[in-house]
């Protein structure tokens, strides 16, 4: 468990010095999920180096996973630290987090649609056959 923990402690630092170095406009952790993403799809040849590499973190994950609310309340303190902030702009928060879900739900319906009848046609066409 130490040594997944170590790993997606790494490919997270690895994403940092790549954004910083290169002054990306993207975050560091996004690079570093990048990294992980490249390193899972190695996953079949660095298990033959390492075997159980997979099944580490799968359990490293799924620990962390288990956990997940507790890194909410470092940004709960901070909202609540800043509620002056927040109630001298509760307008134009309010209206960017109500623009902001709609547009997530319409990119979710959108993508979901694309990618059904994408399935779909690629079904159709097996089925055909």
């Amino acid at each position: 468990m130490i040594a997944s923990l170590t790993l997606l402690l790494l490919c997270q630092l690895v994403g940092e010095v790549v954004a910083r170095t290169l002054a990306w406009p993207v975050p560091g952790p996004v690079l570093g999920m990048i990294v992980m993403l490249a390193l899972l799809a190695l996953r079949p040849a660095i298990g033959q180096v390492l075997p159980g590499f997979g099944q580490a973190l799968d359990t490293t994950g799924r620990g962390l996973l288990s956990h997940l609310s507790l890194l909410f309340v470092p940004a709960g303190v901070g909202i609540v630290q800043r509620l002056d902030v927040i109630g001298a702009h509760w307008l134009g928060l309010s209206i960017t987090l109500v623009v902001s879900t709609v547009l997530t739900l319409v990119a979710t319906v959108g993508t979901f649609l694309v990618v059904s009848r994408l399935v779909g046609a690629r079904d159709e066409g097996e089925s055909h056959e």
